[in-house]
């Protein structure tokens, strides 16, 4: 029974220790990080009504999908497009080389015309079905090639066909891209459009027009552009923090409660192996509050610790319970005010992200899946190791255990709170 006991304290220890060591680093970086630890640009745009189109509901949901599109379509990594109330959308591009035209090709209303001589529009965008960026072989422009519908062909071929001999103008947003001069009907259902000072400004147009014209006019009220060495000096200090609030508390706990201690340092590296693994499967994005959130279920997986080992501390003292009865008296009477203080910080967790944006949100998420980790691991993985180890009978010694050291409450108190 001691050498089961003992073989199995030792197989879980060195086993979470091993895991900490090798993975807790790897998980740190792979999980998607925000713009203020990656750097970045931060994008809001607002919706405004006008006489050809109102915001509602269903325009600003179509504004995101087409958003996602045009940035997905830039081959960004990583993007995150949320809305933000009513008429706002929010859109954070990590590691953007070219801020500048990124926004502008986001940000387009992306309204494209076909007009004859006559300034009558007789193809738009929604004739499209597809538009890709190329170099022309014989005369090296760079232009993009469009494709129309089988309904867009049947209506640029009738174009053509009539203004033989005249200009046709292609229009974006109101600004003339070409006019080209019609020299015979065409009737094949594709058409280029040229004039593209690069071959990226080409792609740029290309993705905008694929995507889709926005349902309403959207302006761009703010922009914020955090650059790579900044987000490096965040996340190295983040790092520090990590690394000195966790090593802090490790000491501290061996320090004050020895054995009882070292057990519940273990089940902490559990704990945050378990946290970060988390987060990376549920695709959560990292940012500085969302560290912030880490570090503070740290001290909140240890303070349930903190709690348990006291009333061990109590019953072993004041009732002369043996070990073993004293730290199942100390889990049972904790447990109670363990679950009902993680569940009122869920409750809060669970507020913010539902009520909050953006950064609050990550706070929210990792605070709140933090607070269940730190209630499972202090439960149950900590009380399993300490029965573990107390059953070996390696150590006989309470002291080990940190049973006789001093009591948060005396004594005295203990017996003048039961009489």
């Amino acid at each position: 029974m001691r050498k089961d006991s003992l073989m199995k304290l030792i197989v879980c220890v060195v086993a979470i220790i091993g895991i900490f060591v090798a993975f807790v680093k790897p998980l740190a970086f792979s999980i998607r990080q925000g713009l203020d630890l990656q750097g970045g640009t931060h994008v809001v745009l607002e919706a405004e009504d006008t006489d050809i189109a109102k915001v509602n509901d269903d325009a600003m949901n179509r504004v995101v999908t087409i958003m996602e599109k045009r940035v997905n379509a830039l081959g960004l990594t990583e993007p995150i497009i949320q809305r933000e109330g009513e008429r706002r959308v929010i859109i954070e591009l990590p590691g953007v080389k070219d801020p500048d035209a990124a926004i502008q090709t986001i940000g387009k209303t992306a309204m494209l015309e076909f007009k004859d001589e006559d300034g009558n529009t007789v193809l738009t965008g929604t004739d499209l079905k597809d538009a890709q960026a190329s170099t022309n072989q014989q005369s090296g422009q760079n232009v993009v090639n469009l494709e129309f519908s089988d309904e867009g062909a049947k209506k640029f071929a009738d174009l053509t066909t009539k203004n033989v001999g005249r200009t046709i103008a292609i229009l974006l947003d109101g600004e003339v891209l070409t006019a080209p001069n019609v020299r015979e009907p065409i009737l094949g259902g594709k058409a280029e459009i040229s004039g593209q000072k690069s071959l990226e400004e080409a792609q740029n147009l290309a993705v905008v027009l694929r995507s889709g014209a926005l349902p309403v006019k959207v302006n761009i009220i703010e922009t914020r552009t955090v650059g790579p060495s900044l987000g490096q000096d965040s996340k190295d200090k983040s790092e520090m923090a990590f690394a000195i609030g966790i090593g802090a508390v490790l000491l501290f706990m061996i320090l004050f409660y020895r054995l009882a201690g070292f057990i519940a340092d273990v089940a902490l590296m559990a704990y945050t192996v378990m946290l970060l693994g988390l987060l990376y499967l549920m695709d959560a994005t990292l940012t500085l509050p969302g560290v912030a959130g880490i570090i503070l279920t740290i001290g909140m997986a240890v303070d349930a610790n903190v709690l348990i080992f006291e009333h061990f501390k109590e019953e072993y003292q004041t009732q002369g319970k043996s070990l073993r009865l004293a730290m199942d008296s100390g889990f049972k009477r904790a447990f109670t005010t363990i679950f009902d203080s993680n569940i009122t910080t869920i409750i809060a967790a669970g507020v913010l992200f539902f009520l909050g944006t953006g950064t609050i949100r990550g706070f929210a998420i990792t605070l709140g899946v933090g607070t269940i980790l730190s209630m499972f691991t202090a439960i149950t993985l900590s009380q399993y190791m300490l029965k573990l180890m107390i059953n070996s009978k390696v150590f006989d010694n309470s002291s080990a255990y940190g049973a006789n050291g001093y009591m948060l409450w005396g004594k005295e108190d203990m017996k003048n709170e039961k009489v």
